[in-house]
């Protein structure tokens, strides 16, 4: 039998727990855990009806961040044939579909159907860099321990400043000492990880030519650039949680511009202690900062302007594999 391109396109809708699944040659909805058990009963199902022809499928689905990781490394590890489309592609379809009604099993459908968008060089297997992958995995560690090290801080500030309870003062800080201890032990295994890796390597050393970011700071911009790796500028800074709002309709229309605070507090924590050093060593930021309490900005102002700036350095050097000079500054940020 000759099947045409929506004959072998298998749509898949990804939740946290399961996968809705559309098989278009006898238009078969299914619904299977979201778990290597599921995803291997899937596939032998479709070895079955496919037979000679499984070689040639191709997987739809959208990258739903780590709900979708074990598909996308299933199919790296088996040379299945994927795309990977990006949400916003899909949901323009499904609207130039005329579809306005969403579920589970019409979104895995409306994926197969979305097929027809792809370019020969987006239907390809997933290519999986497991050095990448798992600075990603630690990096999430990272971000929790530091949340809960965080949370127990301000749990001991609390109670040791109304005279609270000996024995939970004295648990809280051993707690600290380990959940510190553990921060220190994460960072280690992804510098191993980067020292293994030339390009990783050499991407930190970029981001560390800067003056005012740290070795950790460095490590978690490039694990913020590593993960976007198709952002730009803009988003970058967006997805830092550092671009304007600006509150200009109805009550809020006197309202100051502030930062989103989308995204991560570890990036911009990061970025703040490494104004606080670049303003003192680093020249050109140093000239930057002044400028703009010269011209009667508050401080907080010109210290997010500053950590907005070295984001955008960071992220040109790491993408155009270059070391952070003068020259290269001012062409970047017309200073």
């Amino acid at each position: 039998m000759n099947y045409t391109l929506s004959d072998i396109s298998i749509g898949l809708d990804v939740s946290k727990k399961s996968i809705s699944v559309y098989i278009p040659i006898n238009k078969l909805d299914l619904e299977i855990e979201n778990s290597l058990i599921g995803v291997k009963k899937l596939i032998s199902k479709l070895k079955k009806l496919y037979k000679k022809k499984f070689d040639d499928l191709v997987l739809v689905f959208e990258p739903t961040g780590s709900y979708s990781e074990l598909l996308r490394k299933f199919c790296s590890r088996n040379e299945i044939k994927s795309f990977v489309i990006n949400p916003k592609r899909s949901h323009n379809f499904a609207k130039a579909s005329g579809n306005r009604n969403k579920n589970d099993k019409l979104d895995a459908r409306l994926l197969s159907e979305a097929i027809v968008l792809a370019k020969d060089e987006e239907i390809t297997v997933p290519v999986i860099d497991e050095a990448v992958d798992s600075i990603k995995e630690l990096m999430s560690y990272y971000k929790l321990t530091v949340k809960q090290n965080t949370m127990f801080r301000n749990h001991l500030e609390a109670i040791t400043r109304k005279g609270g309870e000996k024995y939970i003062i004295k648990s809280l800080k051993k707690e600290i000492c380990e959940f510190d201890k553990k921060a220190k032990e994460i960072i280690q295994n992804i510098k191993h990880i980067i020292a293994d890796d030339k390009k990783l390597s050499d991407g930190l050393d970029n981001i560390l030519s800067i003056n005012g970011v740290g070795e950790v700071g460095a490590i978690a911009l490039m694990h913020l650039f590593i993960k976007y790796p198709d952002a730009n500028k803009k988003q970058i800074t967006s997805l830092a949680g550092l671009d304007p709002i600006e509150f200009s309709s109805g009550s809020s229309v006197n309202r100051k511009t502030k930062i989103s605070k989308a995204g991560s507090k570890l990036y911009r924590g990061i970025l703040f202690m490494g104004v606080m050093a670049a303003v003192r060593f680093n020249p050109e930021m140093k000239i930057f900062y002044d400028r703009l309490i010269d011209n009667h900005k508050h401080t907080t102002v010109a210290q997010v302007a500053v950590m907005r700036k070295m984001l955008v350095i960071a992220h040109a050097l790491y993408k155009n594999g270059e070391k952070f000079d003068s020259s290269f500054y001012k062409i970047q940020c017309g200073t």
